[in-house]
């Protein structure tokens, strides 16, 4: 297993995430743990020594399975890691009590990493609000002992995280942010790692394979793969990728079955970053899987057009990672922060905007068939 330095650890390059462990028919919130504790016994054997989990992952079953299937193992022997559930801002004024009840649910004295959950545009003001005490309280906890490093998770906007370190970066260690090949430029995950390589914090990735999506490619991206590397699997090149760039300390899988453990355990048994060519070949793999999401530039032109005053482009945006996921969380999080006479409900179809549209996009069809997935998930 490749090990990357943290400070006085010595850490396992991959991570066993515990947002996808394997459940009981199909049920979410009932986790199967004697599947979970055989894919911990592999991952232990073969040098996993980091172990994430959330308050709310599996309806808040992970910490409570994934405390205990570690207790089986010396406490010294591998790195626990939680998070505050900011992501819920009725949680805000709960950090104490939520902080205990996690350490209870996980049977543990500390923590070894913890972070601050899903900095993003709904909950920075929060989490930057005094009165809550949060920041105050974790870093009274890393006094105490019962945090040893202290970071945070982002699936914000570069300026989102920008705040939120100009606030408290000196006291963040590590950070976790939506890394891989697609989000590159998708996501700006480009421009995230740059800003943490400027305040020099170590760099924790989630979502490599983006939620699966990219253990498998169209045929002709894979072949084109399987010439540079030809016993290179396609979910390997996702973090041979990882492997290339700078910072990068722990790479998070959320792996739901004995046969992934084993697959990405074999990946990291080398540390095999990608050439300048390989990557160039990725990226353009990448660029083909993103090819029918709207190909807004960001002008603006509409904006001075819109007799809603919406913002088109940040919308755009939001619908074209929408559209890509297939539903998920990001998009109705980030229309939180909006207020709702903003969303894309409010576009009237008036096709404004369109008149002016460099690109051509028919935002006044985007808009409504974003409301319409909306309403559907």
């Amino acid at each position: 297993m490749v090990k990357n330095k943290f400070q006085e650890l010595q850490l396992s390059a991959l991570g066993m995430g515990g947002m996808r462990l394997p459940v009981v028919e199909g049920d979410d919130a009932r986790i199967d743990e004697a599947r979970t504790a055989e894919m911990v016994a592999y991952a232990m054997e073969h040098g996993i020594n980091y172990y994430d989990t959330a308050w709310g992952y599996h309806n808040g079953n992970s910490e409570i399975v994934m405390g205990k299937v570690l207790r089986a193992y010396p406490r010294d022997s591998y790195c626990l890691a939680s998070k505050f559930p900011g992501y819920d801002l009725s949680n805000m004024d709960k950090v104490e009590e939520i902080f205990e009840k996690q350490l209870e649910k996980c049977g543990v004295d500390y923590f070894d990493f913890y972070l601050f959950h899903n900095v993003c545009e709904m909950n920075i003001d929060a989490y930057l609000d005094e009165k809550y005490g949060i920041f105050d309280y974790l870093c009274k906890q890393k006094e105490n002992g019962r945090i040893r490093h202290l970071g945070f998770s982002a699936h914000g906007e570069y300026d989102i995280m920008k705040r939120f370190l100009e606030a408290y970066g000196k006291q963040m260690e590590f950070c976790q942010i939506q890394l891989n090949y697609v989000d590159w430029t998708f996501q700006d995950a480009k421009g995230k790692v740059e800003l943490l390589h400027e305040w020099d914090i170590p760099i924790w990735v989630m979502e490599p394979l983006r939620g699966g999506k990219l253990a498998k490619l169209p045929d002709e991206s894979e072949e084109k793969l399987k010439k540079l590397r030809p016993d290179e699997g396609i979910p390997a090149w996702a973090f041979r990728f990882l492997q290339a760039i700078p910072g990068v300390t722990v790479i998070l899988s959320g792996m739901s079955n004995f046969e992934q453990v084993a697959d990405n355990v074999k990946t990291f048994e080398t540390n095999e970053p990608l050439s300048g060519e390989e990557m160039d070949t990725l990226l353009e793999a990448a660029k083909d899987l993103l090819g029918k999401t709207l190909p807004c530039t960001a002008c603006r032109y509409c904006v001075d057009h819109c007799p809603q005053g919406l913002d088109i482009p940040s919308l755009l945006k939001l619908y074209n990672e929408h559209c890509f996921t297939g539903g998920g969380f990001f998009a109705p999080m980030a229309l939180q922060a909006v207020p709702e006479e903003k969303h894309p409900t409010a576009c009237v179809g008036c096709r404004s905007c369109e008149a002016v549209c460099p690109q051509q996009i028919k935002i006044s069809e985007a808009m409504a068939d974003f409301t319409a997935k909306l309403k559907e998930g």
